[in-house]
């Protein structure tokens, strides 16, 4: 090995090198990936996939000119590496480090800033389109996966640019097929005879001169037409784009840097949209992820030599979901379990080989899966569509327009609300209490623990109208002894303790840092009272008009943005009482909260017990 990583310097480097010094190059970036995402854990099996693409990409174009936009952006890490962030990726991540994901302030090469999936295509519409209208010369190159392009926003997208015929050049990274007879050179010489500037001119003006005939130009230009297509057909891959007004090209092997770069530079002669098809495989040069590419997916901290996670596995709310899903459709044979790929992720994995015919995976397609949730409740089943909340905002008008304007029994089992950690702003679930609160019909609850959730969840089937259930990553607090309702009652809340005037109304697992903080408050002499608001909607407005008249000091908790939220609808409703009780409202301020592990995001935004009981303390002791 020459060290080619520790002498690089700038993307010019990758330019310069032989495709033989790029083979090295690649096995050399497989290694770092490997020995950093060990440590600090990220998305593995995606970029360990894309090294050969991406010096591909680098030692084709030219992008302090050309522009380079990441679908997802989960599969960026080599282009991050090649422009400049070697040094940063012990930071990965990390609060105040390199994000997992394409972000304008780090890097003028980072072109668009993404998170969620299928957004490529139209971004890089967006730029082609003003690349044109201000008459500039530089390419526009998009990488979309292929479970990226199921999404509806990429085939929008899609047909847009074939009708518009501004010139994107797409990159599908197709991880999902094994490479055929098709990937090699038969498909390459194609791929070159229909990119040749003098192929297509013959091609123009052979039928300029045949329609010319007398009589006969026409309808012979016609046949053969005709028969071009249907042969086209049988022998090209990819017609769907061709018949959308967007030139095919590939299949290509992803790993053949000198191929791979040989067809992207025929791409430069092309003055229309083209989509060239590439084959890689996830996980490639490091056995564990080849093996186990969903495990290594996205992966926290591991052992490199044996691939096995380093943190102890505990009992998660998603597991708990996972479990008791199973038992509730044991019983009830109208409950469907639905998921936009994410089976692993929502703990819907075992479900789906335990009734393979109740579980619907959409692809990464959230409108669709809310819209035939809402056909499925229509028609007299119950079905649960489990989601994160960052992606739950994508099918917001489906939810509000399909869903509960018809008041149909569709389960939102709402995973990862609140503050995720490491994948940062575009990941975080905390608006999902403000997007959702204000649709009529809808009912919207929180569990304090993991075994609350089972609870709600056994409610929720039994509801002839919309519920969200919203949750946290991970499990309970380590230590806390904390004990579910045993019965829901609708818009009723839970007293957890009643000793004092200062009323902590707390939501979902913030209600275990409330018990905490009474806790601290006892020792300094303050006495509190702690109040479970498992209902976000109905709010228990019964409760809070006896907390006002008999003048409590109101403190609601949420891992939510304060604007909207549940502190938001008490303070409306103990205005409308007209009574002057002092209320505070903890939870996120109006801006994004930046990446870092759950711990440290909560402690720099006043929401760990030391920052609430000192909230507490000066501001109304």
């Amino acid at each position: 090995m020459r060290n080619l990583l520790e002498n690089y310097n700038n993307i010019d480097d990758v330019k310069r090198m032989s495709y033989d010094e790029l083979e090295e190059f690649a096995q050399e970036i497989r290694n770092f990936l490997v020995n950093k995402v060990s440590k600090t854990g990220g998305h593995l099996a995606s970029n360990l996939g894309v090294v050969e693409l991406t010096l591909s990409l680098y030692k084709t174009f030219n992008f302090n000119e050309d522009k380079l936009i990441w679908d997802v952006g989960h599969q960026a890490y080599v282009h991050k590496i090649l422009t400049g962030r070697k040094d940063q990726f012990d930071t990965l991540r990390q609060y105040g480090g390199i994000s997992g994901f394409p972000k304008r302030s780090e890097s003028k090469y980072d072109v668009f800033e993404v998170g969620h999936s299928s957004t490529s295509l139209s971004a890089a519409s967006g730029v082609a389109k003003a690349r044109d209208l201000q008459n500039k010369k530089y390419e526009v190159v998009a990488v979309i996966g292929d479970g990226a392009l199921t999404g509806g926003m990429a085939l929008e997208a899609l047909n847009d640019i074939g009708y518009s015929k501004s010139k994107v050049i797409i990159i599908l990274n197709d991880n999902q097929m094994s490479i055929d007879k098709n990937v090699g050179g038969m498909s390459l010489y194609f791929s070159k005879l229909r990119t040749d500037p003098k192929y297509n001119k013959f091609k123009h003006d052979f039928k300029s001169r045949l329609k010319k005939i007398p009589a006969v130009g026409e309808s012979v230009t016609a046949s053969i037409q005709r028969l071009k297509e249907g042969v086209k057909q049988l022998v090209v891959p990819g017609m769907l784009f061709e018949d959308m007004g967007i030139k095919y090209l590939g299949p290509i092997d992803g790993h053949n840097i000198r191929q791979l770069s040989e067809v992207l530079a025929m791409c430069k002669n092309i003055d229309e949209p083209v989509i060239i098809h590439t084959i890689t495989k996830k996980g490639k040069g490091y056995k564990y992820a080849e093996k186990n590419p969903n495990k290594f997916h996205g992966i926290g901290p591991f052992d490199f030599k044996s691939g096995e996670v380093l943190s102890k596995s505990k009992v998660t709310y998603s597991k708990v979901f996972g479990d008791e899903i199973i038992k509730i459709a044991q019983d009830n044979d109208k409950v469907l379990a639905v998921t936009a790929a994410m089976p692993d992720g929502t703990g819907l994995k075992n479900f789906s080989k335990v009734f393979p015919k109740r579980f619907f995976d959409v692809g990464i397609a959230e409108q669709h899966a809310v819209t035939m949730c809402a056909g499925l409740a229509a028609s007299g089943f119950k079905p649960v569509f489990a989601v994160y909340s960052t992606f739950l905002q994508r099918a917001y008008d489906q939810v509000l327009h399909d869903v509960c304007l018809q008041n149909l029994p569709v389960i939102f089992a709402i995973d990862r609300a609140g503050v995720v950690g490491h994948d940062g702003e575009t990941h975080h679930g905390i608006f999902d209490i403000s997007y959702l609160s204000h649709i009529p019909n809808l009912t919207i609850v929180s569990p304090k623990c993991t075994e609350e959730l089972r609870t709600m969840l056994k409610w929720a089937v039994n509801e002839q109208s919309p519920v969200a259930i919203r949750y946290p990553k991970g499990g309970d607090y380590p230590g806390l002894n904390i004990s579910s309702i045993k019965e829901l009652k609708k818009g009723k809340w839970e007293v957890l303790c009643e000793k004092g005037k200062i009323a902590l109304i707390a939501v979902g697992n913030m209600v275990q840092k409330a018990l905490l903080v009474k806790e601290r408050l006892n020792k300094s002499g303050v006495e509190c009272t702690v109040i479970n608001a498992c209902f976000i909607k109905p709010i228990d407005k019964e409760l809070l008009h006896y907390l006002v008249q008999n003048k409590f000091h109101i403190v609601t908790i949420e891992d939510n943005i304060i604007k909207g939220g549940m502190g938001s609808s008490v303070l409306e409703y103990v205005n409308e009482l007209g009574h002057k009780s002092k209320v505070i409202n903890l939870g996120y301020d109006d801006k994004f909260v930046p990446q870092g592990d759950i711990k440290t995001l909560h402690k720099i935004n006043n929401l760990d017990v030391q920052g609430i009981t000192e909230n507490i303390l000066e501001k109304l002791c």
